[in-house]
């Protein structure tokens, strides 16, 4: 186990040697420049060329990814040119609120995925099997960003049951100690704060899930479909085992590891993709961030999320691969 884990982390210096070469090409091929986002149409050549100058973009390309390689090993992601602020400081502020948009529309998928891919495949041919497959088909095609202005034309402006932008109503006053919202509130016991977080991650977390769950829903289906026409079930049958039996120890169980492997991989994907809900939400996150960041040609800050969002996207199938061995005995990891 230990070995495994070493090898997949060491597998992480390549990978972000490579991503690190392909986004600094990327961004210096971008359009523009951040003496462009910095100055507007207003700037001389003679600014444009002082604060390239000043920035080291006027150097030679391998000159100036070698100086950030060397930054990087240091763990400097250098500074963000809008802000003037740290990447890292910038990111440990807005990375909080991403983990809490991603875990709690994950939470909302794999709660509701699950079991009606579950229900739907033992229902195979009757009405909740054809409307979860039809609601998953539904929420597949809809584009995040155009669900997130529904909801929020809806459920916010309309009717004005929820928020419509933020983390948080900024009149509440809360204690801040970690910037996870939710959890700042139950830790310092000022239940309204947490509540309030809450209620501003619901229209969120519901357009970001829309994708997950309809993934998990159809993967949970055929899986189910698959181990219900194995041998291994229908001996438990003969056996004379529970239905009960039947379907949590040897239905389920065998089940989920499909279900593991895309779980994973989209929670990542939640990470690294929630720059739309978070723009039309104004939800504080690295999401909002980037997109600022691509208006902005902060080349600090790009390199910097990115680099960082990918390390985590790592880690997180790293544990997916781990929990595989509790789920199935079958499965070591060596």
């Amino acid at each position: 186990m230990f070995r495994f884990i070493v090898r997949r982390l060491l597998q992480l210096i390549p990978t972000l040697f490579g991503l690190s070469l392909l986004l600094f090409i990327w961004l210096r091929r971008l359009p523009g420049g951040p003496e462009t986002a910095i100055l507007g149409e207003r700037g001389t050549p003679e600014m444009r060329a002082a604060i390239r100058r000043n920035m080291g973009l006027d150097e030679p390309i391998l000159v100036q990814y070698a100086r950030f390689v060397r930054r990087l090993i240091r763990l400097d992601l250098g500074t963000s040119t809008s802000t003037k602020r740290a990447v890292v400081t910038e990111f440990v502020e807005r990375f909080p609120g991403t983990v809490e948009l991603s875990v709690a529309a994950m939470l909302l998928a794999i709660g509701l995925g699950i079991p009606l891919g579950y229900l739907a495949a033992r229902r195979r041919g009757r009405f909740l099997d054809h409307a979860s497959v039809g609601g998953s088909l539904i929420g597949i095609c809809i584009p995040v960003f155009f669900l997130a202005y529904v909801l929020k034309a809806i459920f916010a402006e309309n009717l004005g049951w929820f928020p419509s932008s933020g983390r948080q109503d900024p009149t509440i006053g809360a204690t801040r100690v970690t910037n996870f919202f939710v959890l700042d509130g139950l830790m310092t016991r000022e239940w309204d704060a947490a509540a309030d977080a809450l209620w501003h991650l619901v229209l969120p977390a519901v357009a970001l899930a829309s994708i997950p769950l309809a993934i998990i829903v159809r993967i949970t289906r055929a899986s189910v479909l698959e181990v219900l026409n194995e041998d291994f079930v229908r001996t438990a049958e003969a056996k004379g085992l529970t239905e009960r039996t039947v379907r949590g120890r040897h239905v389920l169980r065998n089940s989920l590891l499909p279900v593991v492997t895309s779980i994973g991989l989209l929670t990542g994907g939640l990470l690294s993709g929630a720059v739309l809900t978070e723009t039309v939400f104004a939800f504080s996150g690295i999401g909002a961030f980037i997109y600022e960041g691509i208006s902005q040609r902060d080349y600090p800050v790009l390199m910097g999320f990115i680099l960082i969002i990918a390390v985590v996207y790592v880690l997180v199938n790293l544990l997916v691969d781990l929990s595989y061995s509790l789920i199935d005995p079958r499965v070591r990891v060596r």
